[in-house]
């Protein structure tokens, strides 16, 4: 027996008695003496009874498939069927009681009519119950299936972003090579090497939602020094990360994305090159991670595959979580602002 026929039966007995409760202690209430054993009887049989027709009634609802109805169609056939349920368990509980008491009183059609209108006020109270409980486990089913072909639509969409981002990255990659080997050739195959390294990481990291901000700064860094071969003195970079946060798990790339940009939307088209501040830390419950870069954003700005991937990846990946990329107060330089609520 499951779960749910457990709960039935329980609350089925449970309900019924306690009206039996509540019948012998209005009669104790009314007259002490009246508790004797032939109304203990009566009401002991009429319980049985009910319970076994409010049951075959549940049986009426799922093979009629009354369960799936509206409000509108569904009240007029529950008042019908409480009425009717009620009369067969009076008539089936005054033709047992005539057979066994030992009173023969007149049998009165009006006092028929009277228990019937009476007990099918608690036929209806009880499909009342019934179908409320149905309809709210009904809503709580279908808001998990709900949330079930979210969470699997999130997860296609982020194996779908995720694959979209290691040609990505490799894109970018292959195009610092192909110039370092035009200005550098004999360097180029140390690049090459770390570049190998570098795909080596990110396609073992690639395969997981998140990693840790720890694993992340060690591609960061590798990858900041691919680049630093490329550019010389013309880039230069500044790592200033809480140690507190470097557990703390991010979609994988999620900097190292920040730094493709400020390096191909700042420092290549600065004559002088210039620096790139990575910092990262924990405020109000928030991890803030930023990245600023030399450079300006034109009022049109379009954030490419790239940021606009990594902006999807962070709204699918926390309930509380934003990008945003904008040039800084004080000084010609862009900040890139990752900020996880945790």
């Amino acid at each position: 027996m499951n779960s749910k026929k457990i709960f039935y039966w329980g609350a089925q007995i449970t309900g019924w008695f306690i009206y039996v409760f509540i019948v012998l202690l209005s009669s104790y209430i009314k007259n002490p003496k009246s508790i004797q054993n032939e109304l203990i009887i009566d009401v002991s049989i009429f319980v049985v009874i009910a319970i076994l027709i409010s049951h075959f009634q549940r049986k009426i609802y799922k093979s009629k498939k009354w369960l799936e109805l509206k409000l509108t169609p569904l009240i007029p056939r529950v008042i019908i069927i409480s009425f009717i349920g009620s009369f067969i368990v009076v008539l089936i509980t005054v033709g047992i009681n005539r057979l066994i008491s030992t009173k023969n009183d007149a049998f009165e059609i009006l006092d028929i009519i009277n228990a019937t209108l009476s007990v099918s006020i608690l036929f209806f109270f009880w499909n009342v119950l019934y179908f409320t409980f149905h309809f709210f486990s009904k809503a709580r089913q279908q808001e998990i299936h709900n949330l079930s072909l979210i969470a699997s639509k999130n997860e296609i969409e982020l194996q779908n972003l995720r694959s979209q981002l290691n040609p990505h990255f490799l894109f970018n990659s292959l195009n610092s090579i192909r110039a370092l080997i035009e200005i550098n050739p004999s360097v180029s195959k140390y690049a090459i090497t770390q570049l190998s390294n570098l795909l080596r990481k990110s396609l073992l990291i690639g395969k997981t939602n998140l990693i840790s901000i720890q694993e992340e700064m060690d591609i960061v860094h590798s990858y900041l020094e691919l680049e630093k071969i490329r550019f010389e003195e013309r880039l230069n970079y500044t790592i200033n990360i809480d140690e507190n946060i470097l557990h703390f798990k991010i979609p994988p790339f999620s900097i190292q994305l920040l730094i493709e940009n400020a390096i191909k939307h700042g420092i290549s088209k600065e004559i002088e090159g210039g620096n790139i501040t990575i910092k990262g830390e924990e405020l109000d419950n928030k991890i803030k991670i930023e990245v600023m870069n030399p450079g300006e954003i034109g009022q049109d700005k379009d954030l490419g595959v790239g940021l606009t991937n990594l902006r999807r990846r962070l709204i699918l990946q926390y309930a509380n979580a934003s990008f945003t990329i904008q040039n800084c107060e004080a000084k010609k330089c862009v900040i890139s602002t990752i900020t996880i609520q945790h």
